[in-house]
Parts: C-alpha cells; structure tokens; sequence
C-alpha cells in the first residue's frame, strides 16, 4: 500500500470511492449501484468478505443500493447449499440486499438473443475444434494465435449450429461459440473467446431448459448492463478480462453501460482463499465440513466463534488498494480479540484440572462468592461463584520446582484464588508413576475476595472451579490450519496442512454460569482465551470451541513500529 492509499485509508476513503464520488460530482450517476456476484460452487470465505464489505459499504455511503446475485452459469458445480449458505452468510455479516436478488440464469433468454445478435453482426462463429486443438491455437504471451477454421463460416450456417447447440443436438464439447475479436490481440482474452459451451446438465434453477450455457465474461458484463449497474467492482485477476467485458457492451444493445474496476484481493497469512482447494478439504474429509472451525468460510469463522462485527471492521482496516500484498494473520485477530474483550462476559473453566484440597476449609461447608461479569462494563453486573474445600486448577498453575519468574503455585509458595482467598500450597501427592494427581493446601479466611489484613503480597493469581459444582465438558482447540504463512510455496499445498490444527480436550470443568448461558454467545475463560458453545453440544453434554486465546502479538508489534 502506498503512502496516499494509507493516508486515504486513515481518512475512510480509497480510489474506488474517489471514482464514485467524481462520477456523482460530475453528474455521470446519480446514485451508485453496486453488486456481489458469487458463483454458488461453494461456501463464501474471508477474502470474500472484503468485496461484500467493498460493494455493500460503498452503496450504503453513497445513498445507493447493492445487488446479490448469482453467477449461476455452471449447473455441474452448483447446489442450492451454496446458495443457501451465501445468502445466510450475507445476512449474518449484517448485509441486505433487500429485493434485489438477482440470477444470472434470469437473463437466460436475453443473453441468448443477444449471442443470435453477434452472430448476425459477424462478430461471433460456432467453432467444431475440440478443446486442445482451441489451446494449441490459441498461442502464447509472445506469439500470436491462429485464426479457426471455422472462422468465416456464414451468419446463415452459424445460426443454424447454433440453434442445434441449444436444442441439444451435438455432445459436451463438440462446438462452442466463440467471439469474432482479434487473434493477434497481446491480451490472450480477446483471442476470440468462447461465450456458449455445451452442457447437458440440470440447473438448479432452470432444471432442464439449457443445454448451453453462457460463459462468465459472457454473462456477467451483459447481467450488469440489465441490472444498471454503475460501478462494476471486481478483484484484480479480472483486470485483464475488462477489455472484453467493453467489447461486448459496445457490440450489444443493452439498457445501460457499466464500468469495470479492480481492487487488490485479500490475502492472508497461514490462510489459502481457493474455493477449489477448500472443497478438497472436505471432499476428502481432511475437514469436518465447510463449517469447520479451521476453515477460512464465514461459516466456519462464525461456528468458532468470530463476531460479525469483528469481519466488518477487519475488512475496514484493510482498506482497499490496487496492488496485491499478503495481509498478516494477526492483523485479523487483533480486530477478532478486540471485539471479543468488548462483547465477551468473562467466566472460570479448567481444562486440564489438577485437585486442590483445602484441609483448613470446613469438610460441609460451601459460600458463594460474588465475581464481575466484565471488568469494563459495571451494567453487565455480577454472578455466584460457588466455592468448597476441594477445587479444580489448571495443572499447569503448579510446578514442583518452578523457574525463576514463575509466580504461581509451588511447594510453599502463597497465591490467590480468583475472588476468593489466598492458598497456600503444603504437599503434592503422586500416584504409583510419579504423577502429581493432588495438592493439599491451606487458605487465609481473612483474605476473601481481597488482600491480607497484614499487608503481604503475593504475586500470582490463579483460577478454579468447585468440584462439587462444576460441570464436565469437551474443549476444542483450533490452531492455524497450515503450518507455513506460504501454504503451498513449496508446491504441495496438503503437504503443508498443520496435523496439529486441532486438540481436543475431554473432562475439562466449568463454572456453572457456563451451563446457564445457553445461547451460544462469546464467552472469555478467564487466563485462557475466548469461546464459544459448539453446535455439537448436547443436553448436558457442553462442547466449546477455542476462538482465539488472549495474547495479541500482532498490537505490540503494531506499538513498537
């Protein structure tokens, strides 16, 4: 990113703005009209999310409206799955198209007379070479390609072929019809490219009605120009396809005359945005479906937890630029942890639970302790904490024989159990193999919930559960899917999926709170990160996924820079 786009990112604004803006200020729009266009072949990921943001963003800021429609023009990779998963995506993001959902295929008929149109004009052929032999001809960045031999057929025979094409004479591949441009052109794109393939397949939509259908750069142009789009706003590996998409506008007499324009896609760090790979993933059940936790679809971000509003604000910080760049992963979890400490009621689990006995503490008795809901946010109030003789801490708060700087529990060594007192551990006890399953402890009666009436310090404090109250639970932990920021650099991409990407934890405990806050929303486990109830869970049967843990490398490397 540049200087002036970083100064324009600071200021909320960036060259696709600038061009809306100038256009309305020159009276060439009105209003912008902008559109999502995603292919359903699969389920929408967080590169994704950066052109929903761009294009809904911009017709909201400008007064106008932004379209979602389906580039549905390949039923053999299409399911209504995907539909219905971009569309409830969409919505969950916080994005409306309102009325305006819109099909490639609604314009079926439309796209079609315009194709008999070129054929009239001499500016499309039907062409019987077979896929190689269209490659071999097609020829290279240096050397120019050669002209079909079907070329020149007469408009009279071109509309007969095609008129078969379309009532389902001739096999997949037997003909295409291709655009009569330019094979010397430099841009491989306007090398007379094909704009109807034969494919005798069932349309989600259409059922059985086509059995050609039209290319991409056939159709989304032309579905723009219905639609009025103003602003036609598309990732950079489109830019070199933008001179076909003017030919066919100037060549066909469509209501209206969109422009394109390009922006640098999303990429990240540890993250691969191909929606090809990521079905292989699931095809192949290296995955647990698109919605798994792993995986960077919006589904799967929203079952591990991500807020929405945590997307949004992350595509924002983005900005938007014309050249491509990597963007690093921890910049997205600094915008995840920085909604999740704003929205995330605070509560105690133990994952892997080591046994803390009080001997001093009263075999029958049980007190409930009071402890804040969020430390910055007094309306969310406070909770019951029950607190007995026998506990449960992470066993990795002690240590036998504890490093220098390790300030928790230890042989001797005071700390303080969150909201309730000091403890004082006396003895470990280990079983046959030398494992420590207990610790007996001591506690201060006079230092409830706060610090000792003589004054002493202690430097750690640590949290726990009751185990008479606390509840069993599975916990998941996800960790980066890829073990390498380059997935795939060094030329297979599954070679470097992470076999580490997930642990699961069984007999972790929590807090009783945890059980009575059903609704899935994000929690923060006190020490150990933010989670959220899994969709897995069960009456009784919690299961809580690991959104993300607390530390945030990437903002203390942002305050150092």
């Amino acid at each position: 990113m540049t200087a002036v786009e970083a100064e324009a990112r600071e200021a909320g604004r960036d060259f696709i703005r600038d061009i809306v803006q100038a256009d309305i200020d020159a009276g060439r729009v009105v209003w912008p009209v902008t559109r999502f266009p995603p292919e359903p072949n699969g389920y929408l990921h967080i590169g994704h999310a950066k052109s929903i943001a761009l294009n809904f963003g911009v017709a909201e800021e400008f007064g106008g409206r932004c379209h979602l429609r389906f580039d549905d023009t390949n039923p053999t990779k299409e399911e209504q799955e995907y539909i219905d998963a971009i569309e409830a995506d969409l919505k969950w993001l916080g994005f409306d198209w309102g009325k305006h959902l819109y099909h490639a295929s609604d314009y079926f008929d439309q796209l079609y007379h315009w194709a008999e149109h070129l054929i009239r004009h001499r500016l499309a052929y039907v062409d019987d070479q077979s896929p190689e032999e269209m490659r071999a001809s097609r020829g290279t960045l240096t050397e120019p390609g050669r002209d079909s031999p079907f070329r020149e057929r007469g408009v009279k025979e071109n509309l007969d072929l095609f008129r078969r094409m379309k009532a389902g004479e001739f096999p997949n591949g037997a003909r295409v019809l291709r655009a009569k441009i330019d094979m010397a052109s430099p841009n491989m794109n306007l090398r007379d490219p094909a704009l109807y393939r034969i494919l005798h397949a069932t349309h989600p939509r259409t059922g059985d009605k086509w059995c050609i259908y039209p290319t991409y750069d056939f159709a989304h142009g032309q579905s723009d120009a219905i639609e009025g789009i103003t602003h036609s706003i598309c990732t950079l590996e489109f830019e070199d396809h933008r001179p076909l998409y003017d030919w066919l506008i100037e060549h066909l007499p469509v209501p209206s005359r969109p422009r394109q324009y390009e922006f640098a896609r999303l990429n990240l760090t540890y993250t691969v945005m191909s929606k090809r790979f990521l079905k292989n993933l699931v095809d192949e059940g290296r995955v647990a479906g698109w919605d798994d936790p792993r995986m960077p679809t919006i589904s799967g971000l929203r079952r591990r937890g991500v807020p929405a509003a945590a997307i949004r604000n992350f595509a924002k910080s983005v900005g938007v630029a014309r050249a491509n760049s990597v963007v690093d992963v921890g910049m997205f979890e600094h915008a995840v942890r920085d909604e999740l400490n704003r929205i995330a009621v605070r509560r105690m689990a133990v994952l892997r639970p080591l046994k803390l006995v009080i001997e001093n503490y009263p075999e029958a008795q049980s007190e409930e302790l009071d402890a804040v809901n969020h430390p910055d946010d007094p309306d969310a109030g406070t909770r019951k904490l029950p607190f007995g003789r026998e506990l449960y801490i992470e066993r990795d708060d002690f240590m036998e024989d504890p490093p220098k700087n390790f300030f928790r529990l230890a042989p001797g060594r005071e700390v303080r159990l969150r909201y309730a007192y000091f403890v004082t551990c006396r003895e470990a006890v280990k079983n046959a193999a030398g494992e420590v399953t207990e610790l007996r402890c001591t506690y201060d009666p006079l230092t409830k919930g706060g610090d000792a009436p003589d004054g002493r310090k202690v430097r750690g404090t640590i949290h726990w559960v009751s185990v008479a109250h606390s509840v069993p639970a599975e916990v998941r932990l996800y960790n980066p899917l890829f073990s390498r920021p380059d997935p795939g650099a060094g030329g297979d991409l599954m070679a470097d999926l992470n076999p580490d990407s997930l642990e699961v934890l069984t007999g972790c405990r929590l807090e009783p709170a945890l059980i009575a806050d059903n609704d899935g929303a994000a929690v923060q486990f006190e020490r150990l990160g933010y989670f959220c109830r899994d969709s897995d869970s069960a009456p009784g049967k919690p299961v809580f996924n690991r959104t993300i843990g607390l530390r945030d490398s990437y903002a203390r490397r942002a305050a150092g820079a």
